[in-house]
């Protein structure tokens, strides 16, 4: 020990940030280059010398920017000072002209996770901070979110043979920024970050304003608690009481008794619905909230006045039938085996 301060040694402690990848066999970080990643770099370093989790790189080259490729280059050759194997993916696309996040996005996700596959990793960990978190709940607010999304991202989402982690979404990003200048590491600044054709910069730059009436980060943050901790109430009170009710099942379609969910609260009557939809639905994993809440009260009424009612809601077909039954259906079943209601 020669008694210079580590100058990673700060309230980011590795140990305690990356403790829920205790578990993992093998992690692949996405590292863009910003301060956010970078970041979450030096922390898996100095964490992942005391472990015998393999930790290894990918930076994605999108292609939208003309120093996209090179920067991606640098990300590498800071990966492998830090002693990380590293993995430069790229997004063959023909410049997508509408819904430029939204793809990049999906496209960012489905080439980490072919490249976790490829390389045998069971975790992918992203670098949102809580920064993101608090814009993300914002947003979901001004879109008239239930408590799912305004309980903003989940620090672990299970997906198939792959875990995405979120670690550091309860720190700043002004704590991140800081550790990358004491451990004197440069970093790149994303200038689409800046750019006010997207939702997310809009309402930056609404920030002071939102501050000073008490809507700033740690206010959105404990609304994202508070929201999570209802969402997980709600859905366990919905898998209970769908587990208990008197229903008839196929592979195309669900029947239940309609006078046993006419007893039920609004909002577990519109989850069981939505359960079911998905079930039988093609590959989705959410529905539009605003449909499934017409659905839901259009099936609720006709319950409620013993009418027939049919709608349709993603790949499903909702009906409540003249003896007073609930039938969610594919809508492809439906078609070629027509059923009277």
């Amino acid at each position: 020990m020669d008694g210079t301060a580590d100058p990673l040694a700060s309230e980011l402690d590795p140990e305690r940030i990356l403790a829920p990848l205790s578990h993992a066999k093998r992690l692949l970080l996405a590292v863009s280059g910003g301060p956010d990643s970078v970041a979450l770099m030096l922390l898996a370093a100095r964490w992942s010398g005391r472990r015998t989790i393999p930790v290894e790189v990918a930076s994605i080259d999108h292609g939208l920017r003309s120093d996209s490729r090179t920067e991606a280059e640098t990300v590498a050759r800071w990966a492998g000072s830090l002693g990380f194997a590293h993995h430069l993916l790229s997004w063959e696309h023909e410049n997508p002209k509408t819904r430029l996040q939204e793809r990049a996005r999906q496209a960012r996700y489905r080439l980490l996770a072919e490249c976790a596959l490829g390389i045998g990793a069971d975790h992918i960990v992203t670098a949102h901070h809580g920064d993101d978190q608090a814009e993300t709940v914002l947003l979901r607010l001004t879109r008239g979110s239930g408590p799912a999304g305004l309980a903003g991202m989940a620090p672990l989402i299970p997906c198939r043979a792959i875990t995405i982690a979120r670690p550091l979404l309860d720190v700043p990003k002004a704590d991140l920024v800081g550790l990358c200048a004491a451990a004197g590491h440069p970093f790149f600044h994303d200038a689409s970050n800046e750019n006010p054709a997207f939702a997310r910069t809009r309402l930056r730059a609404l920030r002071g304003l939102l501050e000073a009436e008490g809507l700033d980060r740690s206010a959105l943050l404990r609304l994202a608690r508070r929201a999570a901790r209802a969402e997980a109430a709600l859905s366990e009170m919905t898998a209970a009481t769908r587990s208990n009710l008197p229903m008839k099942r196929t592979a195309d379609d669900v029947e239940i008794a309609g006078g046993a969910l006419a007893k039920l609260p609004d909002e577990i009557f519109l989850r069981i619905i939505e359960a079911e939809v998905l079930v039988l639905s093609r590959g989705r994993d959410h529905l539009r909230l605003d449909r499934l809440e017409r659905a839901a009260a259009e099936a609720a009424s006709a319950l409620n006045e013993n009418r027939a009612f049919a709608t349709t809601l993603a790949d499903a077909r909702i009906a409540v039938t003249r003896e007073g039954y609930l039938r969610i259906s594919r809508a492809s079943a439906r078609r070629s085996v027509p059923r009277s209601t």
